[in-house]
């Protein structure tokens, strides 16, 4: 999947109109409430339908180390926004080195902790775990893991992400669950299924690994709208707030933020979202204060994740 909107396509190339010749939307900057990291593109296992390419050899976004964590936690000290949320994604987490070093001096700062994982093999290594229960032990509920798991079943979970996906991740939840941490899931929305058969699919499945999770919550089961470059969503125009019902200070861009670091670059830089770590179109900056800005909804995914499908990757 090539996140790069294609060049050809007459729509989404304009920051300040639409194809049509009307108004784009924006959206306003309201205050930092969730700061991304993406750890690093590489992951364990490669997914038909990954957001962001993470496979095994994808190091696009190279791993984060806690030097490239520390300023943005300072800069977040000196706009006295203290326990903001701090997410990790990635690729998965767990394979940077520095990983749980970075979780850490996010939550020695006060802030929330949320790691997205698979919760397989790089979870399961004995270091990981050690650490994990020692930050667990330490700050408890300021800690949260969500944990991908595209589907209730082993067959449809496999198909997205490979034979005996689901067992191993099955293995990282029970471990999780015995070990009292706080544990979120996302799922995937790929299989035309109803949401309310699927959070009833998920219900069983929690109460049997003894999960604390309500799978009606839609912060502790989220389940993703789906999108891929072969869509072909509507343009946002100014007028469409107003036809939609819809509130912009409720997109991910209004209040959050990521942070990436390129192949071959030598410093970090801030996206507008954890959606489009590549797009150049989309990056504001080396710091938040440049980052504190508007952001024009000029790529499909705007359009079919966050306006259109509800979505958005904060807790």
């Amino acid at each position: 999947m090539n996140l790069k909107h294609q060049d050809s396509n007459p729509k989404f190339g304009d920051p300040r109109q639409t194809a049509s010749g009307e108004s784009r939307a924006w959206v306003e900057f309201e205050g930092l409430q969730t700061l991304w990291f993406n750890t690093g593109t590489l992951c364990n296992i490669e997914c038909m339908n990954c957001y962001i390419e993470s496979s095994p050899i994808n190091d696009r976004l190279v791993y984060l180390t806690r030097s490239d964590v520390l300023p943005y936690l300072d800069e977040l000290d000196t706009a006295h926004e203290a326990g903001r949320e701090i997410g990790f994604t990635g690729g998965e987490p767990f394979m940077a080195p520095e990983c749980l070093d970075m979780i850490e001096v996010a939550l020695k700062r006060g802030h929330r902790a949320l790691v997205l994982t698979n919760a397989m093999q790089p979870m399961m290594r004995p270091r990981i775990k050690g650490g994990l229960i020692k930050l667990r032990e330490e700050y408890g509920a300021a800690l949260t893991l969500r944990v991908s798991l595209d589907h209730y079943t082993p067959k449809h979970h496999d198909q997205e992400r490979g034979e005996g996906a689901f067992d191993l991740t099955m293995q990282g939840l029970r471990w999780l669950a015995e070990n009292g941490f706080q544990v979120t899931l996302a799922g995937r929305s790929l299989w035309d299924e109803e949401e309310a058969q699927a959070r009833q699919g998920f219900a069983a499945l929690i109460e049997s690994l003894g999960l604390q999770i309500d799978p009606f919550n839609a912060a502790q089961l989220v389940i993703f709208p789906e999108m891929t470059m072969a869509d072909d969503p509507p343009e946002i125009t100014t007028a469409c707030w107003g036809i939609l019902d819809k509130d912009p200070s409720g997109l991910m861009c209004a209040s959050q933020r990521m942070v990436v670091k390129r192949k071959g670059a030598s410093e970090t830089s801030v996206v507008a979202c954890t959606l489009l770590p590549y797009d150049a179109e989309f990056e504001l900056g080396k710091t938040l204060a440049q980052s504190r800005r508007e952001v024009p909804l000029n790529h499909p995914f705007c359009a079919s994740f966050c306006v259109l499908g509800g979505g958005s990757c904060s807790a």
